[in-house]
C-alpha cells in the first residue's frame, strides 16, 4: 500500500520526524500524498470490530432521524441550515458509512470524513443536550478521528500536535528545562513590583500544583508570572513540576489515543511524584477536559478520577476570591459593559457555569455585566474549538464559523470578553481581526492583577 513520506499511517515518534513534517509549510506534500494514500480496509474494520462498544453501536442504531439536533448546532445554523450540517447526518454519512459497509471505503470517502470530522463539527458536544435519545455526537466525531488518524487521513497540523505529546509530553517543542528556565525567568521579571515573589519547583506536599498550557511558555509567558503574582498574594502553597507540567492534549483534537494516554500519564506521574494536596490547571477548557474528565479513563484508573483532586483555574480564583484570599479593590472593578464566554469543555461538560458568574459578581461593577443569548450549558461554540482554530486547510469554514459568536457578543453590547479559555481566547481574538467589531478580550488573570489589593508584605520598598 503506497504511504508518503510525510502523510503515512505511522504516528510521529521522533524530532526528526517532525522537523521534516514542520518544513513542510503548510502541509503541501503533506495533503499531496494524501491523495495518494490507499485506506487498509482491513484494518478499519479490525479496529471497528475490536474497539466500537455497545454504546456508539446503539447510538448509531437508534438515531430516529428526528432532526432535533439540527437547530442545536451552531454550524448548520451559519451554514444556511445545509442538511449534510445537521449532527445526525455527519455522522451517520462517515462513521455509520464506515460500520455498514464493514471498513470497505476508499480515499475519496475518507477525505470526505476527515473534512466531516474537524471542519464541521468541533465536539461542542450542544447536539447532545437536545438529543430526545441522549446520543452524543460529540463522543461518536471524536471515535471516528481516531479511526481516521489511524489510516493517516488527518489534518497536518494535528498530526504535527499528536506528534509533539509523544515527542515532547507538551503540544509545542518545550522541553521540561525550557519551561522551567521560562516560569523563572519571568518571575525575576516581576521581583521589583512584588517583594518576595517566587516559583517553587518540585515541591513535595505543597497544597497546590499548578499545571498550564505550553502556549503560555512560548507566546504568553506572562501568564505564567501572573500566575505566580496571585497565588502569591493568595498566601497558596504551591509548586510546579519539572516534568508533567503541560495539561492539554492536542493530541486529544487529533484522535490519536495513544499519545493521550502518554500525555495524561506524565502529568499523573508528577501528581504521584509530587503529592500535592490538589492540581490545578490554567486557564484551559480542553486541557481540564482532556486531565481530569477524559484522562483517567485513557490511563486505564479504575476511579475513573486523577490520583489527586483536579480542579480548574476558575474554580480557584471563586474560592480564593469567596473566602478572602483574593480581596478586589472597589474601585478598580470593571465598569464598562462585559459578557463572558462559556467554554463548552468546563460548562457543558463540567458543570461550572455559576461558579464563573460568582467570579463575575466580585470583578464588575453592578450593572455592566451582560450575559449573551443563550448562555451558560446552552452557550454556543466559541467557533474554533476540537482543534478548528489550528487547521490551515479549513480557515475559510473555521472564519464562518465565528459569526456565531460574533454575533452573540454583539448582541450584549460588551467592549470586552473575558475568555478563561485558550480556545476561545483565540477564536475571539481571531474573530476581531477577521470582523473588527471593536471588542477588547482578556483571560481572567491580568484583569485580577489590576484590581486585587496587594498585601503590604509584598509591595516594594520606596
Amino acid at each position: 500500500m503506497p504511504e508518503g513520506t510525510l502523510c503515512n499511517k505511522q504516528p510521529i515518534d521522533t524530532d526528526e520526524q517532525l522537523k521534516a513534517l514542520l518544513g513542510d509549510k503548510g502541509g503541501k506534500v503533506y495533503y499531496e500524498e494524501m491523495k495518494l494514500l490507499e485506506v487498509d480496509q482491513e484494518k478499519l474494520q479490525d479496529t471497528i470490530r475490536k474497539t466500537m462498544k455497545s454504546r456508539i453501536k446503539t447510538w448509531l442504531k437508534i438515531c430516529a432521524h428526528c432532526g432535533m439536533c439540527a437547530d442545536s448546532c451552531f454550524l448548520y445554523r451559519i451554514n444556511d441550515c445545509d442538511p449534510k450540517q445537521v449532527p445526525a447526518y455527519k455522522v451517520q454519512s462517515t462513521l455509520g458509512e464506515m460500520v455498514r459497509k464493514k471498513g470497505r471505503v476508499d480515499n475519496a470517502f475518507m477525505h470526505m470524513a476527515m473534512e466531516t470530522a474537524w471542519a464541521k463539527c468541533t465536539c461542542c458536544n450542544r447536539c447532545a443536550m437536545y438529543c430526545p435519545h441522549g446520543i452524543d455526537m460529540g463522543v461518536m466525531v471524536g471515535y471516528m478521528r481516531g479511526l481516521l488518524y489511524q489510516q493517516g487521513f488527518v489534518p497536518w497540523e494535528m498530526k504535527i500536535g499528536a506528534g509533539m505529546h509523544r515527542v515532547y509530553r507538551a503540544q509545542m517543542d518545550v522541553t521540561p528545562e525550557e519551561f522551567v528556565d521560562t516560569f523563572q525567568w519571568m518571575v525575576e521579571e516581576y521581583e521589583e513590583e512584588y517583594a518576595g515573589l517566587t516559583v517553587p519547583v518540585d515541591k513535595e506536599g505543597a497544597d497546590i500544583m499548578y499545571t498550564v498550557n505550553a502556549r503560555e511558555v512560548k507566546h504568553y509567558p506572562e501568564d505564567l508570572a501572573e500566575a505566580a503574582i496571585l497565588f502569591t498574594i493568595a498566601g497558596e502553597d504551591w509548586t510546579i513540576p519539572s516534568s508533567g507540567w503541560e495539561l492539554t492534549s492536542l493530541a486529544m483534537f487529533a484522535g490519536d489515543w495513544e499519545a493521550c494516554r502518554m500525555q495524561v500519564e506524565s502529568v499523573y506521574d508528577a501528581m504521584e511524584r509530587l503529592k500535592p494536596k490538589r492540581m490545578i490547571g490554567t486557564e484551559c477548557g480542553h486541557a481540564h477536559r482532556a486531565t481530569v474528565i477524559e484522562g483517567p479513563y485513557w490511563a486505564g484508573r479504575p476511579d475513573g478520577k486523577p490520583p489527586v483532586e483536579s480542579i480548574h483555574y476558575v474554580e480557584w480564583v471563586a474560592e480564593a476570591l469567596r473566602t478572602g484570599k483574593l480581596k478586589i479593590d472597589p474601585e478598580k472593578r470593571i465598569k464598562k459593559p462585559v459578557t463572558l464566554q462559556d467554554s463548552c469543555n468546563y460548562i457543558r461538560n463540567h458543570g461550572l457555569k455559576e461558579i464563573t458568574r460568582e467570579i463575575m459578581s466580585y470583578m464588575v461593577e453592578p450593572g455592566y455585566f451582560f450575559d449573551m443569548a443563550p448562555n451558560k450549558e446552552h452557550n454556543y461554540c466559541c467557533g474554533g474549538g476540537g482543534g478548528f482554530n489550528g487547521i490551515g486547510l479549513y480557515r475559510p469554514q473555521r472564519n464562518k464559523a465565528l459569526i456565531t459568536k460574533r454575533d452573540q457578543i454583539l448582541g450584549t453590547g460588551a467592549d470586552l470578553v473575558i475568555a478563561p479559555c485558550h480556545n476561545c481566547w483565540d477564536a475571539i481574538r481571531d474573530l476581531e481581526e477577521e470582523y473588527e467589531i471593536g471588542i477588547s478580550w482578556s483571560f481572567l488573570k491580568p484583569l485580577l492583577i489590576d484590581m486585587v489589593i496587594v498585601p503590604e508584605h509584598m509591595k516594594p520598598e520606596e
